[in-house]
């Protein structure tokens, strides 16, 4: 039998598998499940501890565990706290359960007098690491790669499309991937050549993307390198700088 434990602030548990099916119910952090199905490389079949309900998450948004915890819960009484876990920050809803898991509280990192613009980018985008991923999303508690780098730009007053494949037509190219500075936008594109993906740069080697959940990865002149499982995941198309 597997288990395992969310991992994210919030999971959407789906239906059927696959983002564009029904969103029937949520996963809070802490919570634990008994996976039933791992066939597919990206969804797994669960059925939850606390309440019995099946139906379909990510991979990326639970963390295996040898067995179920035994101790009595220890819910999240804040509307939302925010924590370490894993060694990055995120922030958890009410209700999330802390009972089995290893975690500090911290606080929200503050601004600075005369702080750059590219260490707003950077600061925001932190903000957000750990967010789960949700078609559609664009909160802390859900978000995809485009709403993740709208946001993001919107809290520093640049204004970006909401979609991939428009954000892409915004900014300036920059030529290089050895030229970017914190905050430039790199794209990536599938087989039949569409920009289906956004992350936000943060040196010439690291990307800060929703996939899963928002998360920092490598990044080469040939697209995303999976920073746990050295996998390729998405295929470079262009960079822009947007400010």
């Amino acid at each position: 039998m597997l288990y395992a434990v969310c991992s994210v602030p919030l999971a959407p548990i789906y239906k059927q598998p696959g983002f564009l099916g029904e969103m029937s119910s949520q996963l809070l952090f802490g919570e634990q499940v008994t996976v039933t199905d791992t066939s597919g490389k990206l969804w797994l079949k669960i059925d939850c501890n606390f309440d019995g309900y099946t139906g379909w998450i990510t991979r990326h948004q639970v963390t295996e565990i040898d067995r179920p915890a035994t101790v009595e819960p220890l819910l999240v009484t804040e509307l939302l706290a925010r924590i370490e876990y894993q060694g990055s920050a995120m922030h958890i809803p009410l209700g999330s359960d802390i009972s089995s898991i290893d975690y500090r509280y911290i606080p929200a990192p503050p601004a600075t007098e005369n702080e750059s613009d590219t260490n707003k980018f950077v600061r925001y985008a932190m903000m957000l690491l750990n967010a789960p991923y949700l078609w559609g999303g664009r909160s802390i508690l859900g978000i995809d790669c485009s709403g993740f780098v709208q946001v993001v730009f919107k809290l520093c007053g640049i204004p970006l499309l909401r979609d991939a494949h428009e954000q892409a037509t915004q900014g300036e190219a920059v030529n290089f991937l050895q030229e970017v500075i914190p905050g430039d936008l790199a794209f990536f594109e599938n087989e039949d050549g569409l920009i289906i993906h956004v992350g936000m740069l943060l040196d010439t080697h690291s990307i800060i993307h929703a996939a899963g959940k928002v998360r920092i990865d490598k990044i080469d002149n040939h697209g995303i390198v999976n920073a746990e499982t050295g996998e390729r995941t998405h295929k470079l198309r262009i960079i822009k700088r947007m400010n």
